[in-house]
């Protein structure tokens, strides 16, 4: 059960996962080794499930980002985990949502430009016999929110 050290360890590492073990002991109230042995069981648990580097994508040729709406043909389990699988294996898919809904997926998708996007979206989605209908809707900005809102039962606390 994660405790108020335990939150206070995971917000700061959301809002700089590069933070040095001594700043997280300075800023909990806690020794350096029992921060790194807090940090290792959260990890260890899978409370912590990874880290991250944020990239401009202009810096690496992204020109376009995109929110893809799915709608399936079937709903068979079989239609949802063929089309999860394909979706893994596209590198320009950044994340996949399963939604309920009118739409059964939303798709973080990114392209050079819009020809590419244009190619993306017939290959990832509209071959594809499991997707029934699309709708694409163009990113303007994309920013993370370094926040992380906790939900403790009153014995956590």
């Amino acid at each position: 059960m994660l405790d108020r050290t335990d939150i206070e360890l995971l917000r700061l590492l959301r809002k700089n996962a590069r933070l040095p073990n001594k700043t997280l002991a300075e800023k909990t109230g806690i020794a350096q080794s029992t921060a790194l042995e807090r940090v290792r069981r959260l990890r260890e648990s899978g409370v912590l499930q990874g880290y991250h580097a944020e990239v401009l994508p202009a810096a690496i040729g992204i020109g376009l980002q995109v929110m893809v709406a799915v709608r399936m043909s079937r709903h068979s389990r079989e239609f949802i985990d063929s089309f999860v699988a394909h979706m893994s294996k596209q590198p320009e898919i950044l994340a996949h949502f399963h939604v309920a809904g009118a739409d059964d997926f939303l798709v973080h998708l990114v392209a050079r430009d819009a020809d590419h996007l244009r190619e993306l979206t017939l290959s990832i989605f509209t071959e594809r016999e499991e997707v029934a209908h699309i709708q694409t809707n163009l990113i303007f900005a994309f920013q993370r929110n370094t926040d992380l809102p906790v939900y403790l039962s009153p014995e956590s606390r």
